[in-house]
């Protein structure tokens, strides 16, 4: 199956879906081990409060102790640790990439498991929240990412996508085009060894869907009461969805 422009991430060199999963896995098994430093050296820390502000707009689900929560391409785990701290609800996290796992275990003893997100081991109707932080948009199909979460969601859970979008602004997107084209390729090429995997990077958001456009796949794929919130000017966007 070839890939389409916008129907999923599209790594250089990736003609199938299967190719851009190997690319994909294989990058962030290289960055492993500097990803959190240049996450929060990139950012000027703000991915912090990104997360924070993500926990506080599902704190109801949170603070249910039979709620049931999964944190999918949960990375090194900098989320589902931040869920974790607040909630009475058992919180899960997976990523299929391996050395991710692996740095997301030291931080914290919690329920952690390896899958690809667009094929989960896991029975429908599981969860009542499916968090995702920075991990959406390297999906190889985003349609299918959609449809996995609200197949596991049960009747009435909720969706929570935080990735990065496309500044409204003009002139301020101009400028974070500048500094997501110069500088940070630059920098996180020289810390963590890896150009590819941080001109990929960058790329991979200017491809992804706008807020709108996001909003509008995600009604397309069967969710309701869609709702996204900005932040930073727009650099990110939280996507709210209930199954």
């Amino acid at each position: 199956m070839t890939l389409q422009a916008g129907k999923g991430t599209t790594p250089p060199g990736a003609a199938t879906e299967e190719q851009a999963a190997r690319y994909v896995r294989g990058m962030f098994d290289q960055v492993a081990p500097r990803y959190d430093l240049l996450n929060h050296l990139l950012s000027f820390q703000i991915d912090k409060y990104w997360r924070r502000r993500t926990v506080q707009r599902v704190q109801s689900i949170l603070s249910s102790p039979n709620a049931n929560v999964l944190d999918l391409a949960c990375g090194t785990g900098d989320l589902t640790l931040a869920l974790t701290r607040v909630a009475k609800a058992r919180v899960i996290g997976s990523d299929f990439c391996h050395p991710m796992l692996t740095a997301a275990a030291a931080k914290h003893a919690r329920l952690l498991f390896e899958a690809d997100a667009l094929t989960l081991p896991i029975a429908g109707d599981s969860f009542d929240l499916v968090t995702c932080a920075f991990g959406f948009r390297n999906f190889v199909n985003y349609r299918r990412g959609m449809t996995e979460i609200r197949r596991i969601l049960k009747p009435g859970g909720t969706a929570a996508i935080l990735e990065f979008s496309t500044p409204p602004n003009p002139l301020f997107r101009a400028a974070y085009g500048f500094y997501s084209n110069q500088v940070l390729p630059r920098v996180g090429a020289m810390i963590s060894g890896s150009k590819d995997a941080y001109t990929y990077l960058p790329e991979s958001v200017k491809k992804f869907p706008a807020a709108e456009l996001l909003a509008s796949e995600f009604r397309d794929a069967g969710f309701a009461e869609v709702e996204y919130e900005r932040m930073t000017f727009g650099i990110v966007a939280l996507h709210l969805a209930r199954k």
